[in-house]
């Protein structure tokens, strides 16, 4: 009678086994295939529509640093960025960045480069701050979103870049999914933390003298949840720049490129060269959109 437990314990282990061992493998993979089938044959005109929209959206700010001469486009940035920080020293770094750029040979990269980060920053921004703000004031959706938030940074960049590809074809616009995949959650979390960091008091008192809701999230919440959401532009042009050589493998032009094309040939020096691009480029960003003592 001893013995009869421990023959059902090693049959149940058995099946557990045979279940998770290979022996009846869950069709994880296959499931995804088909439903990537499915959303490619059925919903090919939204698919159409998307990739047409971002095409013209990277199609305009294209032109627009494009089309004037590097000198103007440099004398803008250096103009923001007084404009932004109001310190000589900061626009100086900006100038002595773009001007090393220049120097090496890689301004058409970077337009190309800038011109992804700005259309990234652009749907993010126009996609993460309304969904940051009704999170923040509805908790429901902000624990619903967790979750789907920690899975599009987790999941490897290059998992989703598959049905990027799929849908949108190689070229700027899947590199744009992708970039935006990944940089989204950023400022849905910095836009959620400064709108529910509003101290009780202030609502309040905005609810007090008669504020309507949109009175009091556009007279008290947003103006206090500013930081924060600036900070999430900021994260937002940091996540994207670092996008770049990832973008560059589904087609995407820009910076990226050159490291790619170092890294295939082993070619040390165009690889630092246009590394060392990147670096610039980003410090020049972050400096232009820091925060600090004016």
């Amino acid at each position: 009678m001893s013995d009869a437990p421990e023959t059902l314990t090693e049959r149940a282990i058995g099946a557990l086994a045979e279940l998770f061992g290979g022996g009846a493998k869950i069709p994880v993979g296959k499931a995804a295939k088909s439903a990537l089938d499915w959303l490619k044959t059925e919903a090919r005109p939204l698919f159409d529509a998307v990739s047409d929209g971002m095409e013209a959206v990277i199609g305009a700010i294209g032109w627009c640093l494009e089309a004037p001469p590097p000198a103007l486009v440099v004398a803008a940035f250096v103009g923001l960025t007084w404009a932004l920080q109001r310190r000589w020293q900061t626009c100086l770094l900006v100038l002595a960045g773009f001007l090393f750029i220049l120097n090496q040979g890689y301004w058409d990269e970077t337009v190309e480069s800038l011109t992804l980060i700005l259309a990234s920053c652009l749907v993010c921004m126009g996609l993460g701050v309304p969904i940051g703000i009704a999170a923040a004031h509805r908790p429901r959706l902000h624990a619903a979103l967790a979750p789907v938030l920690d899975l599009m940074q987790t999941l490897p960049t290059f998992v989703y870049l598959i049905p990027a590809i799929v849908f949108f074809g190689l070229g700027m616009v899947p590199g744009l999914i992708a970039t935006v995949v990944f940089v989204l959650p950023a400022p849905i979390r910095l836009t959620h933390l400064g709108i529910s960091s509003t101290p009780p008091a202030l609502a309040e008192a905005a609810e007090a003298f008669g504020a309507t809701p949109a009175q009091k999230l556009w007279k008290v919440e947003l103006p206090h949840a500013a930081p924060q959401i600036m900070a999430g532009l900021n994260q937002t042009i940091m996540l994207s720049l670092s996008m770049v050589v990832i973008a560059a493998l589904v087609g995407a032009s820009g910076l990226g490129v050159p490291v790619v094309r170092a890294l295939n040939s082993v070619n040390t020096a165009l690889g630092f060269e246009a590394g060392l691009v990147i670096v610039v480029l980003a410090i020049v960003l972050d400096r232009m959109l820091r925060r600090g003592p004016r």
